[in-house]
C-alpha cells in the first residue's frame, strides 16, 4: 500500500428509492439489502487490500454517523464526519481534500460511492490501482464502466475510439447527461462510451487547485477553516459549510477542467444498486424468477421480489411485484415502477408522516 493513498467514501444520501427499509436513521447504505455485510461495510472490505481502513474518511449525516462508527469499528471515529448539511458533492470532496492535504501534503484521494456492489474484487482493485497512479501523475482521474445493456438513468463518459485500451488511461473527450434510449443505444454501439461510475481520484492539492479555479466563492469559504482537529473545528465548519456552493463535483470541476482523464474499466460486476429491482437482478432467484424466502408459498407467481423477514408470505397469481414489508409499513409496487418508489417518500413528506420517514 502506498501510505499516500486516502479513500473518502461518500455516505451521506438518503436512499428514498428504498423506502420502507431506508429512512433517515437506517439509510440504504447502512442495510444489508446484498449479502450479510451492509453496503457501507462491503465497500470498505474491499478497499482494505488498497486503501487500509486507518487512511479512509467518510463523510455522511448526523441520523447515520453513530451506525457507521458501530459498524466501521476499524476506521478512526475522528475521521467519520458528520456534514452540518447536504450541499452536493463539490463541497464535500472539497472539504475532505482540505483535510487531506492538511494532515499530508502528498495526499492522493480516491471517492467513492458507499452503496455499491462490486461482483469481481479483483478487477475492481487493479482498476482503483491504475486511477491512483494516473492521479499521482496531476490528473483527476474517473472511472467508466463497460455498458451491459443500453442505460437510459446513468451519464456516460466518451473517450476516443481509438487509443482507449481497457484498463489505461485516456483521455475524456465529453460527458454525458442521462441519454433518451435511442442515443444510449447508440453509445453502446460505439463501444467507447462507459458509465460515469462516481469514482473520482487525484491529489488533494490538485482538487483544491480547480476548486479555486471553478468554484471561488467555495474554495474561499473552505480555506478559511481552522485546522482539523482543533477545538474550533467543528464550529466553524457548521457556519461555513452552509455558504458552499450546492452543486456536484461532475458540474463544478471535471466537466470544465483540462487535466481530466479517466479509465475505460474491465468488467468487474459494479452494480449500483440504485432501485428494489437492481436488488432483485442481484439476488439468487427461483425457477419462475421469484426472490423470496424458501418458506414461502408461491402458485402461478413469477418474477417477483419479497423482502417480508420473519413472515410466510404466500403469493397467487401475480407477476412482477416487489413486496417489502417492515414493522409499520408495507410497499407493494409492480418492478417496472421501482425507480418511482423515492415518490412515495416525498408524498409522505408533504402529508408529515415523519414517523415513516
Amino acid at each position: 500500500m502506498n501510505r499516500h493513498h486516502y479513500a473518502l467514501i461518500l455516505a451521506g444520501g438518503r436512499g428514498t428509492r428504498f423506502w420502507p427499509r431506508s429512512r433517515l436513521r437506517s439509510a440504504k447504505q447502512v442495510l444489508n439489502v446484498v449479502g450479510d455485510r451492509s453496503l457501507i461495510q462491503a465497500t470498505v472490505d474491499r478497499l482494505a487490500p488498497v486503501v487500509a481502513p486507518e487512511r479512509i474518511w467518510i463523510l455522511t449525516n448526523d441520523h447515520l454517523r453513530d451506525t457507521i462508527v458501530r459498524q466501521l469499528p476499524k476506521v478512526p471515529k475522528r475521521q467519520i464526519l458528520a456534514e452540518p448539511m447536504q450541499r452536493n458533492t463539490a463541497p464535500a470532496i472539497g472539504l475532505a481534500a482540505r483535510i487531506l492535504q492538511s494532515i499530508d501534503p502528498a495526499a492522493i484521494m480516491g471517492v467513492f460511492p458507499s452503496d455499491h456492489v462490486v461482483s469481481s474484487p479483483g478487477p475492481y482493485r487493479a482498476t482503483l490501482r491504475a486511477a491512483f497512479r494516473g492521479a499521482a501523475e496531476g490528473r483527476l482521474m474517473v472511472v467508466g464502466i463497460p455498458p451491459r445493456w443500453p442505460e437510459t438513468g446513468y451519464g456516460y463518459i466518451e473517450f476516443p475510439r481509438r487509443g482507449a485500451a481497457t484498463g489505461s488511461v485516456a483521455p475524456v473527450l465529453q460527458f454525458h447527461e442521462k441519454p433518451k434510449l435511442a442515443k444510449a443505444r447508440r453509445y453502446v454501439a460505439a463501444g467507447n462510451y462507459f458509465w460515469n461510475s462516481g469514482m473520482f481520484f487525484w491529489r488533494a492539492g490538485v482538487l483544491l487547485d480547480e476548486l479555486r479555479r471553478y468554484l471561488p466563492k467555495t474554495a474561499t469559504v473552505l480555506a478559511a477553516l481552522p485546522a482539523f482537529g482543533g477545538r474550533r473545528f467543528h464550529t466553524a465548519l457548521e457556519d461555513a459549510f452552509p455558504l458552499c456552493d450546492n452543486i456536484s463535483i461532475d458540474y463544478a470541476v471535471l466537466e470544465k477542467s483540462d487535466k481530466v482523464s479517466g479509465i475505460p474499466a474491465a468488467d468487474f460486476g459494479w452494480n449500483d444498486v440504485g432501485s428494489w429491482n437492481a436488488v432483485y437482478e442481484l439476488l439468487a432467484r427461483d425457477r419462475w424468477g421469484n426472490v423470496i424466502a424458501p418458506d414461502s408459498v408461491c402458485m402461478d407467481a413469477r418474477d417477483n421480489f419479497v423482502d417480508a423477514r420473519g413472515k410466510t408470505v404466500a403469493l397467487l397469481g401475480v407477476k412482477g411485484l416487489i413486496v417489502v414489508d417492515t414493522p409499520d409499513a408495507l410497499l407493494v409496487a409492480a418492478r417496472g415502477h421501482a425507480q418511482q418508489v423515492g415518490d412515495i417518500v416525498k408524498a409522505l413528506e408533504k402529508r408529515q408522516r415523519h414517523e415513516l420517514l
